[in-house]
């Protein structure tokens, strides 16, 4: 399992590294060409576009990954006992039910069901949808990872 989590961890950071890389790099490239040699270059502005989302639905599945993801804490921090519990996994299923259904079913869906090609870059939309569903797998995958550390007593959430 920890091999797994290892393996999950230096994909998204990897993934993540290269997609922000990417940002610093064609985003310094439009300054440049805009400003120094007065001619804007006309592919980043798709390519800076489409990195951005993918940079961020992979940083979000990688909040979930490492349980940093933004939550809402009014209620959860006010009920103690088997009411906490049956809260948490309300919480949990509910999560996973949106994850796998807009992400996973409805980002597959409209990933396969585009026909669009990008305007500038020529490329498929079928290629730039597919970090949604590959973001909701990862979604799904870390929160059934931290399922296992907590049936396993591994959680230092738990233990705290």
């Amino acid at each position: 399992m920890k091999t797994l989590d290892k393996i999950l961890d230096l994909v998204m950071r990897f993934v993540m590294a290269v997609a922000m890389g990417a940002l610093v790099v064609f985003g310094t490239w439009q300054i440049f060409t805009r400003f120094i040699l007065n001619d804007p270059s006309t592919f980043t502005d798709e390519v800076l576009r489409y990195v951005l989302i993918w940079a961020s639905l992979l940083g979000s599945a990688y909040c979930f990954y490492k349980d940093e993801h933004l939550s809402l804490d009014l209620v959860k921090d006010r009920v103690h006992g088997v009411a906490s519990a049956v809260l948490f996994v309300f919480i949990e299923v509910m999560t996973l039910f949106f994850v796998c259904y807009v992400f996973v079913y409805g980002g597959g869906r409209l990933m396969m069901n585009a026909t669009n090609i990008s305007s500038v870059l020529h490329i498929p939309y079928k290629v730039l949808y597919s970090i949604i569903p590959i973001s909701g797998v990862f979604i799904v995958v870390a929160r059934i990872l931290k399922y296992i550390q907590i049936l396993t007593g591994n959680n230092k959430e738990v233990d705290e």
